[in-house]
């Protein structure tokens, strides 16, 4: 078997990055699996079952204090496109990109989601005003985890 290190060093980042325990991906006739505080999987052959998931179950996040009260809705939010840590300001120290009450245009940046050393602007996709911000600076984010309330 050829095990491809630098894949195995990937995933070790991202994991350290996002805050998971555990993270496995598969392809072909190979499946990785990196987990904190364990041993790493050799690639192994995989069995003609249904495809793992890749991504870990989303952890509970504490959302931001200027989430709308509880038990509402926020199936209209912007989504987290990937796995990563949000930033809310362009560098440590700047002000943030918005914040609640802030007017945003379609395609103004409104936060930052790192990932495997690569930032990621996630832009506005309407137009309207800021309604919540449903993360914190420096927070591990899922994929498709609500981020910020446009109205």
């Amino acid at each position: 078997m050829n095990i491809d290190a630098a894949l195995v060093r990937e995933l070790a980042e991202l994991l350290n990055e996002t805050g998971l325990t555990e993270i496995e991906v598969e392809d072909d006739d190979r499946k990785i699996r990196v987990s904190r505080g364990g041993a790493v999987s050799a690639p192994m052959m995989a069995a003609p079952a249904s495809p793992a998931p890749v991504a870990a179950p989303a952890p509970a996040a504490a959302p931001a204090s200027s989430e709308p009260s509880a038990g509402e809705d926020h199936a209209d939010a912007m989504k987290s496109p990937m796995v990563g840590t949000v930033y809310l300001a362009p560098e440590p120290g700047a002000d943030n990109f918005v914040k609640v009450g802030d007017k945003v245009a379609e395609g103004d940046t409104v936060l930052i989601v790192e990932a495997m050393k690569v930032m990621n602007p996630i832009v506005a996709d309407r137009s309207g005003t800021v309604k919540a911000m449903l993360v914190d600076n420096a927070q591990p984010v899922e994929f498709d985890q609500p981020l910020v309330v446009i109205g």
